[in-house]
């Protein structure tokens, strides 16, 4: 029987093992696994004393630092549920998570403590808060106690019996609208993170949480066990699930000091932590990545990447260019994956050692993955049509507080229970999978559907873009318009009229661009993910239409 634990007694396990090898690294800050079990059990220590009833939500609007992680852990070992809040988020995008998960306590940077104390004065937020850090805090928080001194203050509990039905949500990045709570079940997460984890260093997944721990020393054992520099931000599925199966496997997670994606520091502490794995999301990071490379090996300091195995990406496209610019400086596995929050992967893009890259937004079909007609049934490899993407097997359960959704993205299809998140492509007789975009971004132009993730694809082969969204805007001759809200090179001398044409020269006229709106900066989430509702609103404002 495939085992169903709960993350708590699998990381306490790990601990009790070896508790002098270090989990987390944070600037000069390291901490070991056993400091880490103790801190976590404190924590959850305060939470009972909190009285918090199992399945209780804790909402952590954190920068990466350790106390995301050790917040999380400490709130799976008093089964209570670790809501993540996008440090981005100001009075109503915070308000609405807040509310919408019922959170009965919050927890949050001192950094960010004028947008709480802006919620305080309007009411909406938990009885219950701790900040984190050092910084002072406005008079109407002052009732908000320190996360430093709860710690210090508070004997660990003792281990208390849990089950992998726990929860933890994952709130997704809201690309059109507020976000929403995914919700994983303990057991489902370890079934989806756990055999790729063990299957990469050739072990089968164990059966008991003892072999779990066994598992994790002797890779500790052989210097198998990763080194994880998890560098999006926690709030992000990819980071904070790498991390998390890092862990798993007895290794470390180090974060960036940075608060925005610095690729000088993360070259450096590839080389001064020995790191061997990193997690991106897509060109967002890549491209900074590379420069920073270049940059060096202009100076004659090249970045010594021998440690580096494996650097995974999920979330936005990672191109073939900046793929082979990595790839030809180490031996390193590129895992690319097309995936959500609500699952997956659907499909993977790998990069072997000595191999060139697939097409930029190429992929193969995972192996519990489908494309699917808009009435449910299964379209074969080679047949040419465009479907959706869906996934059968371990998932999240649906969303929180949210049955019309739940039951409109996690189907069931001839009694297998599919999730379905809106990722449209094409998938050939060879299994190779082409992104076309997600539907919930679709642009309806004259009859005709555009998927705005093709369009910026092409616009970005252009020299002088440097990124890009496309949506579309109210038209009265063809329903919407395609719009390009595009971030160009200051230095590059192009048109409205170039850009266009490079699009048409490449795609169905319909594709092209009815519109070009510049802008200095192109607004992205924290994560790097399309921020559409602020690219739909710039080119409604720059083109004067109500909407």
């Amino acid at each position: 029987m495939a085992l169903h634990p709960n993350w708590a007694d699998l990381y306490e396990a790990i601990a009790a093992l070896d508790p002098s090898a270090e989990a987390i690294v944070h600037g000069d800050r390291r901490i070991t696994w056993g400091e880490f079990d103790e801190t976590t059990a404190r924590l959850a220590a305060v939470f009972r004393s909190w009285r918090l009833e199992p399945g209780a939500r804790v909402a952590l609007y954190l920068f990466n630092v350790p106390e995301y992680i050790e917040l999380a852990v400490g709130a799976f070992k008093a089964r209570v549920v670790p809501i993540n809040v996008n440090y981005r988020y100001r009075g109503d995008e915070v308000r609405h998570v807040l509310s919408d998960s019922a959170a009965e306590v919050l927890v949050f940077d001192t950094e960010l403590a004028g947008v709480i104390a802006e919620l305080a004065s309007t009411g909406g937020l938990p009885a219950r808060l701790v900040a984190v850090g050092d910084g002072d805090l406005p008079g109407v928080l002052g009732h908000a106690e320190r996360y430093a001194g709860l710690v210090a203050g508070t004997e660990p509990a003792e281990p208390i019996e849990r089950s992998g039905d726990d929860h933890l949500i994952l709130y997704t990045g809201g690309t059109t609208g507020y976000p929403k709570g995914v919700v994983w079940r303990h057991g489902d997460l370890f079934q989806t993170l756990s055999f790729p984890a063990y299957a990469a260093a050739g072990l089968p997944t164990p059966e008991t949480a003892e072999g779990v721990a066994e598992a994790a020393a002797a890779l500790r054992g052989s210097g198998a066990s990763p080194v994880m520099l998890s560098a999006p931000p926690l709030i992000h599925g990819t980071a904070l699930f790498l991390a998390m199966a890092a862990l798993l496997r007895g290794g470390s997670v180090v974060l960036l000091t940075s608060r925005r994606f610095d690729a000088r520091e993360l070259w450096q502490l590839v080389e001064s932590e020995g790191v061997t794995d990193i997690a991106i999301v897509g060109d967002s990071f890549a491209r900074p990545m590379v420069a920073e490379l270049d940059e060096r090996d202009a100076a004659g300091d090249p970045v010594d990447l021998s440690s580096v195995r494996m650097i995974s990406s999920a979330g936005i496209t990672w191109g073939a260019e900046t793929k082979a610019a990595l790839r030809r400086r180490g031996q390193m596995v590129l895992l690319d994956m097309l995936g959500a929050s609500e699952g997956g992967p659907f499909a993977t893009s790998v990069t072997l050692p000595g191999q060139e890259p697939a097409a930029t937004a190429q992929f193969t079909i995972a192996e519990r993955a489908v494309l699917l007609d808009d009435d449910g049934s299964i379209i074969p490899p080679g047949d040419g049509r465009i479907g959706v993407l869906a996934y059968r097997g371990s998932g999240p359960i649906g969303y929180f507080n949210d049955p019309a959704k739940t039951a409109s993205v996690f189907r069931e299809i001839d009694g297998e229970r599919y999730v379905i998140p809106g990722d449209y492509a094409t998938v050939a007789s060879d299994g190779t999978v082409t992104f076309v975009g997600r539907g919930s971004v679709c642009i309806n132009t004259g009859g005709e559907k555009v998927y705005p993730e093709e369009v910026e694809e092409t616009l970005k082969t252009h020299p002088a873009v440097v990124d890009c969204n496309v949506v579309g805007v109210p038209d009265s001759t063809f329903g919407d318009a395609v719009t390009a809200v595009v971030q160009l090179d200051p230095d590059a001398a192009v048109t409205d009229s170039d850009l266009v044409a490079h699009v048409h020269d490449r795609l169905a006229g319909y594709k092209a661009p009815r519109h070009i709106v510049r802008v200095d900066v192109l607004q992205r989430s924290p994560t790097g993910k399309s921020d559409y509702r602020a690219a739909r609103a710039a080119a409604l404002a720059a083109l004067g239409i109500d909407a």
